[in-house]
């Protein structure tokens, strides 16, 4: 089977936005598109993170091809390592560049470690069940997780709110409150709460699931690429509208990652993704594709890079007494601000910031160094 461009396309265009959402200026000024939706709903900002676990599974399907995609232990050991490497990496960024500071209130989870359970816990399920095993599993895991939040709640509370809800009851009953993230759930208002929680993690692993399901379609219809298209778009079509009626009793929510919004979001991804099979390896189209193939090649090692550099920036002080800043707040405002003081200057912060991280993967990509964990 020849390789699919677009997987390395699609993985690329991903953490080129996942940095810009993750890297704006300043919270005053920014494109509401660019934010997260702050409770229920959804913006463009909340499709990245999920589209990466998407393309994950598709990644996977091929990657556990030197296996025959089946259980081993060689597959396990792999899978294993994989999964204690990133955990421990997403631990170490939420400490970065304190590492031996803070330990009363260092954060246990976070968007690596769910990235390494979500890839775990689906590789395991992928590479012992069947495909029917695996729909009826992960129809299984979105209900179970909707009676989860709404038989653990703490009595009068809202099963779908953040005080009181499930995901923060057994994160706070596991980790305590001092090793918990804050989260902004209204405006001006940070609360207790875990967007990357354990007990959420469930239903992402769905989503890890249908990236499976979407790449072994893609062997199967690797000599009817038009056929592949019209089968995402009506697997796609299924679960947006299952997404979008579910939203009516259990609302789409990123920070809860809600079964709904794994439908709803798996649903634009693979509407993305077969998008980007079209244009790129039906079509032909390469112009400009070179540029997201930098990204596309090291993608864990460019997020990583993008958060290690970022909190570094933060952790440098600049001025004294009322005019002291770190350095990311310098740079923002000698540059940024002065040019243009609106959503538009912090929305070309994060886009310099962006290509600052591009061209140190650009620069890896052209001497064909890949960096895998």
């Amino acid at each position: 089977m020849n390789r699919y461009l677009s997987i390395d396309f699609f993985r690329g265009l991903t953490i080129a936005f996942m940095i810009i959402v993750n890297t704006a200026g300043t919270g005053e000024y920014v494109y509401p598109q660019l934010r997260h939706a702050l409770w229920h709903g959804c913006t463009f900002t909340d499709l990245v993170f999920p589209s990466f676990m998407f393309i994950i599974g598709v990644s996977m399907w091929f990657s556990f091809a030197k296996y025959e995609r089946k259980w081993s232990a060689e597959a396990g050991w792999k899978i294993l390592r994989r999964t204690a490497l990133l955990f421990l990496i997403g631990l170490i960024l939420n400490n970065f560049p304190y590492l031996w500071e803070n330990w009363d209130t260092w954060r246990i989870m976070g968007v690596p470690q769910r990235l390494a359970l979500g890839y775990g816990i689906a590789s395991v399920l992928v590479l012992t069940c069947e495909r029917r095993v695996l729909l009826g599993l992960s129809a299984a895991f979105l209900l179970l997780y909707w009676g989860l939040l709404n038989w653990f709640v703490m009595p009068g509370a809202d099963p779908y709110g953040a005080e009181g809800s499930a995901v923060l009851r057994l994160d706070r009953w596991l980790f305590g409150e001092a090793h918990l993230y804050r989260e902004t759930v209204a405006p001006g208002l940070r609360i207790l709460f875990d967007p990357e929680g354990v007990l959420s993690t469930l239903p992402a692993v769905v989503t890890v699931i249908l990236g499976w399901l979407c790449g072994e379609l893609m062997t199967f219809r690797s000599r009817q690429k038009d056929l592949l298209v019209r089968d995402l778009l009506t697997f796609a079509i299924f679960c947006g509208f299952a997404g979008l009626a579910w939203d009516l009793f259990f609302p789409i929510n990123k920070k809860l990652w809600t079964s709904s919004y794994v439908l709803y979001v798996g649903a634009l991804s693979m509407i993305f993704f077969a998008l980007s099979i079209w244009l790129i390896d039906i079509r032909g189209w390469r112009k400009g594709t070179g540029f997201f193939l930098a990204f596309g090649a090291n993608s864990l090692f460019a997020y990583i890079l993008s958060e290690a550099l970022v909190m570094t920036l933060y952790a440098i002080p600049v001025g004294e007494g009322e005019q002291a800043m770190n350095a990311k707040e310098w740079i923002y405002n000698s540059v940024f601000q002065s040019l243009a003081p609106t959503p538009f200057g912090s929305f070309l912060f994060a886009l310099g910031y962006m290509l600052v991280c591009w061209l140190v993967c650009y620069w890896l990509f052209v001497r064909k160094i890949f960096i895998k964990i």
